[in-house]
């Protein structure tokens, strides 16, 4: 005999709140009151009760922290409140200028501050509506942000359903993503285990993570979240409530506050805390950098406001990047995919910032001879960013002061004579065609996301067909076939994996699907030095097919927006050569498109080109730029005979509006630009 439906839902509903309790004391509590068999029990009822009855399960069901199906990407969500960054600081002294500055502005003394740890890992704002997550948001570039909401589930910390009833009916809090130490190096492990590369660090894989697709992939990677700012504005229980109040009763509903705060009454008390966990950081489970101070007293926030960029009521205190001696043992020479030859630092392995490290960029030559560094010298290391190992400075070892370093003349891999051009700082081999690791990085490039976009096919899988000599140019890729690629496998190594059937026909689907993508990713695709994203968008919109960029001369180049004469010199010289020329042909006959789809882009500016000057009310200089290419129209950077609009904001230089009016060209406002487009702002 079924049971009621209403008894199912009755037991799923207890189930959900049931689990929910335990999973708060289990993880933010860490008080566990059942054992974990009989968590995962009755956790598989649930999930067992809801794949029966589908109708009865909840968002805040604690089966979606398991994560559900992969996404095909994450929709833009905008900021109810802007997610403004701290100002912050290396210096004490800026910290006592900025309590003494605040306190002058609200002219009181004695304010109270709350000192937080500044967690190392991603920023994240949650929406909750009766008591219900609803929606989390990345930072991303403080007003628009990526809804992570399904990746966000996966974290225990996190409440689905939130404790007691009086939270606010929708309300915002606040905190950063972390990947602690311990599940960082679990992690790392099975990555190794399974022949992949290591994590370099956990604030990057956190950040990476939350930014996957496949919210069970989240799962696995036990992340947490420390929460630290209330926001809510329609509650008027919490207008007067102190910053420290509403984290300790955001603690009673259910979030992981973080117990690593104190309420300062003066500088030294906040001196006090910052030395203390400068001295303390490392015994830490998670990484931080530095120390937040945040004004207690929220009714004064308001009266200090913030600048464009930062509030005026709270700050941070950053750390000094740690720092290690070492020796150096030896200089190798690394060739990048446009030729630049990177030198990088061989030193006896150090353990730094969490990590072992061994080698470090020494950039350029000028670097080298700036470091006056010398083989055998002892340098000392720190982490750029708590990232990135660097050399910040050299100690000559006794009898090495007079041993000069020099660099190399010729390239490491092809043995072509290295060409150092007077505006640029580092060394390049000039072999652009025959050159072995230009090749393959000019390949893993042309594949890449935000170029071709071949994802099936991926660098190792690239490197394979180099090896087995199965392409020379781009154009070969789309003329390989299934019989190609299955059992394809890396030449003189004893890596087993091949291309299987199913991978050879997930390869070939992509290189078809490549083909629609758009001028302007072909354009940077092509690995033109100096030619990235950006500059590839502007030239494609301004010269609209490749042919016109071909036959585009110097004094043509540099008048296009971003296009100074480093870039106009590189594109000369690409286009000059046969070689690329022939490859742009067969790439032609391959489908790729080489010409700017005209309904991508609108017409009312078509043949107009604008020069844009000064501040602007609505709109910020990049987005009127973005409007006149995408209505057709051209921007560039100086004015000349043939700009036909100087677009004139606020505090535009004198120079321009005199050059502009020797040469009559017409100057436009703001609004006279809307009203060309045909818009009311």
């Amino acid at each position: 005999m079924s049971q009621p439906s209403n008894d199912i839902e009755q037991r799923i509903g207890d189930l959900s709140s049931r689990l929910n309790q335990y999973n708060y004391q289990y993880y933010v509590l860490d008080n566990p009151s059942i054992s974990d068999m009989e968590f995962d029990t009755l956790l598989k009822e649930l999930e067992k009760l809801e794949n029966e009855h589908p109708q009865y399960k909840s968002p805040s069901s604690p089966t979606q922290r398991v994560g559900g199906q992969p996404l095909n990407n994450f929709s833009q969500v905008t900021h109810r409140y802007p997610m403004l960054s701290l100002g912050n600081t290396y210096s004490k002294e800026e910290i006592v200028d900025f309590v003494q500055r605040a306190e002058q502005m609200l002219g009181k003394e004695g304010l109270e501050w709350v000192c937080e740890l500044k967690y190392d890992g991603l920023a994240i704002s949650l929406n909750y509506i009766n008591g219900i997550l609803s929606q989390a948001t990345t930072r991303g570039n403080g007003i628009v942000g990526d809804d992570v909401t399904q990746n966000i589930k996966t974290i225990k910390t996190i409440p689905l359903q939130l404790q007691g009833d009086d939270y606010p009916a929708d309300f915002e809090i606040r905190g950063e993503v972390i990947f602690p130490h311990k599940a960082f190096e679990e992690f790392n492990k099975i990555r190794v285990e399974n022949g992949e590369e290591p994590f370099a660090n956990p604030r990057n894989a956190a950040s990476g993570s939350i930014k996957l697709l496949n919210p069970q992939e989240v799962a696995k990677r036990k992340l947490d979240c420390f929460l630290y700012f209330l926001l809510c504005e329609e509650d008027q229980r919490l207008s007067s409530v102190t910053h420290y109040e509403k984290l300790q009763m955001a603690k009673r509903w259910g979030f992981n506050i973080p117990r690593y705060l104190a309420i300062a009454s003066n500088i030294e008390q906040i001196m006090d805390f910052i030395e203390y966990w400068d001295m303390q950081r490392k015994e830490l489970p998670f990484d931080i950098d530095g120390i937040v101070i945040k004004l207690n007293d929220t009714t004064l926030w308001n009266a200090l406001g913030s600048t464009a960029k930062s509030p005026r009521w709270a700050t941070a205190f950053k750390f000094k990047a740690e720092r290690v001696s070492s020796t150096l043992e030896s200089v190798e020479y690394q060739v990048g995919r446009t030729g630049v030859v990177t030198p990088v630092a061989n030193f006896t392995p150090v353990w730094l910032g969490g990590t072992w490290v061994k080698r470090a960029s020494l950039h350029n030559a000028d670097q080298i001879s700036k470091l006056g560094i010398r083989i055998g010298d002892e340098v000392l290391i720190e982490k750029g960013g708590e990232i990135i190992p660097k050399i910040v400075e050299v100690k000559h070892r006794e009898g090495n002061e007079h041993k000069e370093f020099e660099f190399i003349t010729h390239c490491p891999v092809c043995g072509s004579e290295l060409v150092k051009e007077e505006d640029i700082a580092g060394h390049y081999c000039p072999n652009y065609n025959h050159c072995s690791p230009q090749i393959l990085g000019r390949f893993q490039h042309f594949i890449s996301k935000k170029a071709m976009n071949i994802d099936s096919l991926g660098g190792e899988k690239m490197k394979y067909l180099l090896d087995n000599n199965l392409v020379a140019d781009f154009a070969d890729l789309y003329a390989l076939t299934a019989d190609n690629l299955i059992g394809l496998a890396a030449v003189d190594t004893d890596k087993k994996v091949s291309i299987q059937e199913k991978g050879a026909t997930n390869i070939l689907n992509a290189l078809a699907q490549s083909k629609s993508v758009s001028f302007e990713r072909v354009l940077f695709a092509l690995g033109i030095r100096f030619v990235g994203e950006v500059v590839a968008k502007k030239i494609a919109r301004h010269y609209i097919n490749i042919d016109n960029i071909i036959a585009a001369q110097y004094e043509d180049l540099i008048q296009v927006d971003e296009i100074g004469e480093v870039i106009a010199k590189s594109l000369l010289s690409y286009f000059a050569n046969a070689e690329n020329l022939l490859l742009i042909s067969k790439l032609k006959a391959c489908g790729l498109h080489f010409e700017v789809e005209q309904s991508t882009i609108g017409s009312s500016l078509l043949g107009k080109s604008f020069v844009v000057s000064g501040v602007f009310e609505n709109y910020s200089r990049e987005s009127i730029k973005q409007t006149i290419e995408d209505n057709g129209g051209k921007v560039v950077s100086s004015i000349s005979s043939k700009v036909n609009y100087l677009v004139c904001g606020d505090k535009m230089g004198a120079e321009k509006k005199r050059k502009a009016e020797s040469l009559n060209v017409k100057m436009i406002s703001e609004q006279e630009f809307s009203q060309l487009l045909n818009i009311t702002n």
